[in-house]
């Protein structure tokens, strides 16, 4: 039985091809079954001569049901990278294939497309905010000029030509089909991707749609303020802006690239454009109305997480990439925005004055790049901001690589009807009087964030329903990117039913259940203590010996019959004990929330402390006053260390 089953896999897993060159080891941990490797293809198809290397991994699953049709993923950004997630995928889909690849350019293709020319002068940006976005821009031409010197044509990185990796990757690697899944810019890639090779997908998963038609740009400031809205927290947003822009705060952070501690200038508009990019994270949108609140009413010190967190963002993207897809295929910018990341893009965009991407025809067929005509809204394009910026994306699956935010080129699909949940059936594909592909007729999924600020269900529920054989699912509580959401499996276990009967699936959770409660403005102690403690264990020392006296009070006051001096470290360690098990309990169910404050019952347990210290004092007087006279000194450690704890408590933990 073992040897058929051994034979049967190794029959049915495709030969790669001699095109697809595997790689002498994984850039990154990847489960056992995967390899590794480059796909060869053309810079730029329409300009045949120099090529380039697209990384991917495949795991083969070693499942003796395996499935003969595979997984195949791409992350967002643009410039998000895949390949570390080959491993949570692979437990979504024991059962089947999976196939992680990067888009040209990225982290794990080669060239890496990366300008830290770009982030340096983004961070100089929050050291000094008179400079502008004009010194990123300067940054940006440097990077390129840097990259033309390498013989990298920028023209080569849109859309259209990620859209064509895909679909080569298929055809090398010898799958018949496979099930496309895209989250937030690469669903533009996965659609475009099912246009252009309609016979080789199967179904398809499109988690935070960005649709074609929508301009993120221009877009995106009333996404903000619908997100904060919908939280019910909208006048307190607009109060923290005009604080913060009245009178910037100083955050103490540190520079990803020199390693080097600095203090960024925060306005309003930059918190404004951080909490953008954080609310994509459920366990933030949870606790964003008592953030909101709290920075509203001047607790700066929260600004260290989301200050701390832009760094991550910024060194995992590479800005090469991410700005040749934003420049070439993203919409219009507005005239004014309030979030950096916007006006960034464009002072870059306009410096590299790169051409309008075509449209996304099939890439692969004869003359398609070639033939193919200018795309409707293509003008003085760009695109979003990359990456959540809170980095609970660095959390349990590294969501730092999490694949967020917007941008690309894409089709839109004409027909079909969302719904809330169910089976998706299948429609037919046409040709379109241009002789653009309309979308492919294959059952599709979206999946939508309730306060995703991003890709909203405002937008991307119309335009699931354009999809033909399309089914919409929003969840409630949630960000951007809900797969990798996790407080909550809902999403996951919505799209693996999928994937296992597409035609046929029916909903196997309660999407309009959150997962999370919702922290109200004033729910919460406010302090930046535990994110301080986080950072570095030593400002948590009086607390580990006040607990350690406690201890010694309680056990040499019992054995001696010391009343006083047991009661007072029973005390101690109760205020200790109860104060850890509130902060365990709010880590073990929304960690995140510990960069805002602690639960209000907290402040109660310090005044245990207090009579604890208040018992040792009785107890050393009573030393001092006792025939014959007693030692005095493990009194004063008592008092010494409870005053200590009393000052660090009141003064700077509270």
């Amino acid at each position: 039985m073992i040897i058929r089953v051994v034979i049967a896999l190794a029959l049915s897993v495709p030969p790669p091809a001699a095109a697809v060159r595997a790689a002498d080891a994984c850039p990154v941990p990847v489960p056992t079954g995967t390899t590794c490797g480059f796909l060869e293809v053309p810079e730029r198809r329409d300009a045949p001569g120099r090529t380039i290397k697209v990384g991917y991994a495949v795991r083969r699953s070693q499942d003796p049901a395996r499935k003969p049709d595979p997984i195949v993923y791409m992350g967002g950004g643009p410039a998000s990278s895949s390949l570390q997630l080959t491993g949570f995928l692979s437990q979504l889909f024991p059962d089947r294939d999976v196939v992680t690849v990067e888009q040209r350019g990225g982290r794990y293709s080669e060239p890496r497309l990366t300008c830290p020319e770009t982030v340096a002068a983004m961070l100089d940006r929050l050291r000094s905010p008179e400079s502008g976005a004009a010194g990123v821009a300067a940054g940006a031409v440097k990077c390129r000029e840097r990259l033309a010197e390498r013989g990298i044509d920028l023209r080569g990185y849109n859309t259209r030509e990620i859209v064509a990796d895909v679909v080569d990757l298929r055809r090398k690697l010898g799958y018949p089909a496979w099930n496309l899944f895209g989250v937030s810019y690469s669903t533009r890639v996965m659609v475009e991707a099912a246009k252009a090779d309609p016979g080789g997908v199967r179904a398809m998963v499109l988690d935070s749609y960005l649709p074609e038609k929508v301009d993120w740009y221009r877009d995106a400031d009333r996404n903000l303020a619908d997100t904060v809205a919908a939280l019910g927290v909208k006048d307190r947003f607009e109060a923290m802006v005009e604080r913060y822009n009245r009178s910037p705060a100083r955050v103490p952070t540190t520079d990803p690239l020199l390693g080097e501690s600095f203090t960024a200038r925060m306005s309003g508009d930059d918190v404004a454009t951080v909490l953008a990019e954080a609310l994509h994270d459920a366990e933030l949108v949870a606790v964003a109305p008592a953030l909101i609140d709290a920075l509203a009413s001047g607790h700066e010190e929260l600004l260290r997480p989301l200050a701390d967190a832009v760094g991550g963002a910024l060194t995992s993207h590479e800005f090469g990439l991410y700005h040749a897809v934003q420049c070439q295929d993203e919409a219009k910018f507005p005239e004014i925005s309030r979030l950096f990341t916007v006006t960034n893009d464009k002072a870059v965009c306009q410096a590299w004055n790169l051409p309008t991407s075509p449209a996304t025809t099939d890439p692969t067929a004869p003359g398609g790049l070639q033939n193919a005509g200018r795309h409707p809204t293509s003008a003085a394009r760009s695109g979003a901001h990359p990456g959540s910026v809170m980095q609970t994306g660095a959390r349990p699956l590294d969501k730092g690589a999490a694949q967020t935010d917007a941008s690309g080129v894409a089709g839109k699909g004409v027909g079909g009807v969302a719904g809330e949940g169910g089976g998706a059936g299948r429609a037919g594909a046409g040709a379109h009087p241009d002789g653009t592909r309309q979308a492919v007729g294959v059952p599709v999924l979206v999946l939508g964030g309730q306060f995703d600020p991003t890709t909203p269900p405002r937008t991307s529920r119309p335009a699931a329903a354009e999809l033909p054989g399309a089914t919409f699912v929003e969840f409630a509580g949630a960000g951007h990117a809900v797969f990798l959401a996790m407080a909550t499996t809902c999403g996951r276990q919505t799209i693996a039913t999928f994937v296992e009967a597409p035609a046929s699936w029916s909903q196997p959770c309660v999407p309009s259940r959150a997962a999370l409660d919702r922290f109200a403005p004033g729910s919460m102690l406010v302090t930046g203590a535990p994110y301080q403690i986080m950072l570095a264990p030593w400002p948590a020392v009086p607390l580990v010996l006040f607990a350690l006296v406690a201890l010694v009070q309680l056990v040499g006051g019992g054995v001696r019959g010391r009343g006083l001096s047991a009661f007072a470290g029973l005390a101690g360690l109760a205020a200790v004990g109860l104060t850890a098990q509130s902060v365990y309990a709010l880590l073990s169910t929304n960690e995140t929330a510990l960069a805002v404050g602690v639960p209000r019952n907290v402040e109660t347990y310090g005044w245990l402390a207090v009579g604890a210290v208040a018992l040792s004092v009785a107890a050393a007087v009573w030393a001092i006053e006792a025939k014959p006279a007693r030692r005095l000194w493990p009194h004063l450690v008592a008092l010494v260390v409870g005053g200590g704890f009393l000052v660090w408590w009141f003064a700077w933990f509270l």
